[in-house]
């Protein structure tokens, strides 16, 4: 399915999509002892936090676009049982302008290939009806999968250009469609530059949620959620949904074992940062020898 064909509004305005998903908090989840899956049961749910940083980034992106007097907005889409709903809600709290809930019984069960494709879908449908979005955010990953697949994937599926673990966006001009971010990598920062449309995935920390306002709390209390299933979706195939159409198998889920072994207390009162970097640093060549050798051998040119 392409989307490089663009329709935008006429003013120059841009339709942003944000994927969300609704998680398990992650620090009140356990693992049942005796089948080794996740206890899910009367644990609450939350939006992904690395969510949070794209729907800020697209709210952002769209209020300075709106200052400018453009026409442009947020849609906030997620895949889910119907109690994804409040996720959507809260996103609504935060000023995203409509939210879309893809739920189905077909979709129970899927891994990150069946998931990319239900959404992909969906959000091919949600631009056939608000226009084709210019920028489609996702996090950088789930808490519960951590994964990192499902916003690539999504790209790959809609043959959409990706920026991935952007850390903030330097331009935008949608009458030009070109994008210029940076984006983290291993050896430092990269600035890349491509074409819109294009699907972005937000690092942490670029940006901080913002407080909803009164009047965007009481809007997304009354507010309309766009429920599909996946025939409401456009998705004619379901063989590639769910338990059908995900070839990953979970074998176990456990818990890491806690360390017998205990944090040492350096004292530092007194010293100077060299002493106390000296030991630290004695510490570690002595458990970890072949550290030492390694930055000897960089040292030495070898």
């Amino acid at each position: 399915m392409d989307m490089q064909t663009q329709t935008q509004p006429q003013d120059g305005g841009i339709h942003i999509l944000v994927c969300i998903k609704q998680v398990p908090d992650s620090a009140q989840i356990r693992v049942h002892p005796v089948t080794n899956t996740i206890m899910r049961q009367g644990v609450p749910t939350i939006i992904n936090p690395y969510d949070l940083f794209a729907l800020e980034e697209a709210l952002s992106v769209r209020d300075r676009f709106r200052r400018d007097g453009l026409s442009s907005h947020v849609t906030v889409l997620t895949m889910g049982p119907p109690m994804a709903e409040d996720s959507l809600r809260k996103a609504l709290t935060f000023g995203a302008d409509r939210a879309v809930l893809l739920t189905d019984r077909t979709f129970a069960g899927s891994d990150t290939l069946a998931t990319t494709f239900a959404l992909s879908q969906a959000i091919a449908k949600a631009g056939e009806t608000w226009g084709k979005p210019a920028i489609v955010f996702c996090g950088k990953q789930t808490i519960d999968g951590d994964t990192a697949q499902v916003g690539p994937g999504i790209a790959s599926r809609l043959n959409l250009n990706q920026l991935t673990y952007v850390a903030r966006i330097v331009s935008l001009d949608p009458a030009a469609a070109t994008i210029e971010v940076e984006r983290r990598a291993e050896g430092g920062v990269q600035l890349l530059s491509t074409r819109l449309p294009v699907l972005v995935t937000m690092l942490e920390g670029s940006n901080e949620m913002r407080r909803g306002s009164l009047d965007s709390a009481l809007s997304a209390a009354a507010a309309k959620i766009e429920v599909w299933n996946a025939a409401a979706a456009g998705i004619t195939e379901p063989a590639k949904c769910g338990l059908k159409g995900s070839p990953t198998i979970v074998k176990k889920v456990f818990a890491p074992k806690p360390r017998d072994e205990r944090a040492e207390l350096l004292e530092t009162a007194g010293r100077s940062y060299d002493e106390i970097a000296h030991e630290l640093m004695a510490g570690i060549f002595a458990r970890l020898p072949q550290i030492e050798a390694d930055l000897m051998r960089f040292a030495s040119g070898q």
